[in-house]
């Protein structure tokens, strides 16, 4: 028996918000902003937004790990946090998460129509979020009352690794029953999310305009004047520079003409751990 490399894409791995659904990514970072109000310390949304894509535990453990929050806090309760403390703030973050989802639930615009072309061609739809389970259930029905049932959900408390590492992504591989990871694609709006796809040697794809590294509605994104817009794409391409995604744009409308290229790619024998 010997090793062929794939011709075709398999497999689309796909996050959540700022992905498929919650335009801008609103839901999880507004809810970082109230659970740490809760606890009288003061968190602003582009601090929240800093550790995106991670499991939510380890997004608030970040965010207390920086010094400005750390000091926050220490005025507040005398002490730097500990990791019990963390729970704490977890625990609270996670009833407000799952009770204010739903105003954030919106599918982004195009998802369903990009998403329909690619299982037109044969590829599996898979699916992981930095949400734990609890909520991860609360999102996927809201989507599905929407339209949009993934193949498979990999929620981050279902690995022993959230991301950045690959375990979310590679747990797809198996579920889908897909024979090789140079066949699948991950997209992500987050840096953590692109190294995941890296890690388990995926195509990898970062999504500028939809999701947390812009952080805007989909109404103030269209309304962006062009040289602005411009400067913001440059800024988040920037962001995204050290993890090495193989394409980047703007939504997952986009996503299409990136699937044709990988499937040229991947025809020629190219694979993405070469590139």
């Amino acid at each position: 028996m010997n090793y062929t490399n794939p011709s075709k894409l398999q497999a689309a791995i796909l996050d959540w918000a700022g992905t498929v659904v919650d335009f801008g990514s609103f839901a999880p970072t507004q809810i970082f902003v109230e659970a740490f109000g809760e606890f009288d310390v003061q968190v602003s949304i582009e601090e929240a937004r800093g550790p995106m894509g991670m499991g939510k535990w380890d997004h608030i453990r970040t965010l207390c790990d920086q010094p400005q929050i750390t000091e926050r806090y220490k005025k507040v309760f005398g002490r730097a946090p500990t990791d019990d403390d963390v729970t704490a703030i977890y625990e609270r973050f996670m009833p407000l998460q799952i009770e204010k989802i739903a105003e954030h639930s919106a599918l982004i615009p195009g998802a369903l129509d990009t998403i329909a072309a690619l299982r037109a061609q044969g590829i599996k739809i898979g699916s992981c979020s930095g949400y734990p389970a609890q909520v991860m259930a609360k999102v996927v029905e809201l989507a599905a009352t929407n339209g949009y049932v993934a193949d498979h959900v990999v929620a981050t408390d279902e690995v022993p690794n959230g991301r950045p590492w690959p375990a979310q992504a590679l747990a797809n591989v198996i579920a889908l029953g897909i024979d090789d990871v140079g066949a699948c694609v991950k997209i992500d709006d987050t840096v953590p999310g692109i190294l995941e796809g890296r890690r388990a040697g995926m195509w990898t794809v970062a999504l500028v305009c939809s999701g947390n590294a812009l952080g805007l509605t989909h109404a103030q994104y269209k309304a962006l004047a062009p040289e602005t817009l411009a400067t913001e794409r440059k800024r988040i391409h920037a962001l995204f520079e050290g993890s090495r995604p193989h394409y980047l744009i703007d939504t997952i409308s986009d996503l299409p003409e990136v699937i044709a290229d990988i499937n040229k790619r991947l025809a020629q024998g190219e694979m993405p751990q070469s590139s």
